[in-house]
């Protein structure tokens, strides 16, 4: 079961990846809306909910930085350069994917509870993640699509 859920993931994660060759590092300040996030903002927000989904869903003994999630939190147009934001997203699928293999079959029936999603079976998360990595990444399809 780890095998097929870790599959699913990278799956999943291929809206995102397919994205990534295309994207230039003019792309990552470009926003929809002057009071929206912008790409560069969305892909540290992905690389960044990927690595607390590990530590606090799947267990594994991180340390997470989070400077995209939280209340009153907005983007503020740091996140500009191409190479460091493409490096911690590599690193947050693999962070992930480690935490995925380390689940025993048994482990995807056990349940986690998170403040964000309430009580929920692992493999109940484990969509969780998938589908918030590619809500994200058609919101930055459409803003590379139709930003100015």
């Amino acid at each position: 079961m780890t095998q097929e859920l870790l599959k699913m993931f990278k799956m999943g994660r291929t809206r995102l990846t397919n994205q990534l060759p295309n994207i230039k590092e003019s792309d990552l300040t470009k926003k929809l809306h002057p009071n929206s996030n912008s790409v560069g903002f969305l892909l540290r927000h992905i690389n960044e909910v990927e690595h607390l989904f590990a530590k606090n869903v799947f267990g594994l003994d991180i340390r997470v930085m989070a400077s995209t999630i939280g209340k009153g939190i907005h983007d503020t147009g740091k996140f500009t350069n191409l190479q460091a934001e493409l490096e911690g997203l590599n690193e947050a699928a693999s962070v992930l994917e480690q935490a995925i293999l380390k689940q025993t079959d048994a482990d995807w029936s056990s349940n986690v509870t998170t403040a964000e999603f309430g009580t929920v079976t692992k493999a109940e998360a484990l969509s969780r993640i998938i589908s918030h990595t590619a809500y994200h990444a058609g919101q930055i399809g459409l803003i590379l699509k139709y930003a100015n």
